[in-house]
């Protein structure tokens, strides 16, 4: 079943059509959310995305741009957080880094997450959108709210910023 069909039955009133959505998009949402912020804030994040998907499903009045709207509302899950965030100031943690295995296919993803997580957010953001969320340039632009261009620059520029930390580290491009 399509999901445009999915959010008219739940503007309906169908409980199980919520439930079909959610478990088509739990995963996708909680993925964007886990790669934007750390595992133990997505949980609590990707609730905050669905409370506010179910509150504002009655509203929405193109249900084929749900994949857009739904990340729309992902991303500002995610702003909200890390405003609140920043906003207390806190002091960095002294934890230390988890032991790197000695597979080299784990150290070469740790190192990608490591690069990733090292970008400013807007870059990440679009990296996270565009590669690893599947999504089209109108459709990361449309939830980002900027102009096509300005992700096409974004992107150039998160590629460039992944590729030299990655080189930095001894990577080949």
């Amino acid at each position: 079943m399509t999901d445009e069909l999915l959010v008219l039955r739940c503007q309906l009133g169908e409980r199980e059509a919520f439930a079909e959505l959610v478990r088509a998009w739990h995963v996708p949402v909680w993925t964007y959310v886990r790669r934007m912020l750390d595992a133990e804030r997505a949980d609590d994040v990707t609730q905050e995305v669905w409370l506010a998907v179910f509150r504002g499903l009655p509203r929405l009045k193109e249900p084929a741009r749900f994949t857009p709207w739904l990340f729309t509302i992902a991303r500002r899950a995610v702003t909200d957080r890390l405003r609140e965030e920043y906003g207390r100031a806190e002091t960095p943690s002294d934890e230390e880094p988890p032991a790197e295995d000695v597979v080299t296919a784990v150290v070469d993803r740790a190192e990608l997450v490591a690069g990733l997580s090292a970008l400013p957010v807007l870059e990440r953001e679009i990296l996270v959108l565009y590669y690893l969320e599947d999504l089209s340039l109108r459709e990361c632009a449309e939830i980002c709210a900027v102009p096509s261009g300005t992700v096409k620059s974004r992107l150039s520029r998160a590629r460039r910023l992944l590729r030299d930390h990655l080189v930095e580290k001894g990577f080949q491009p």
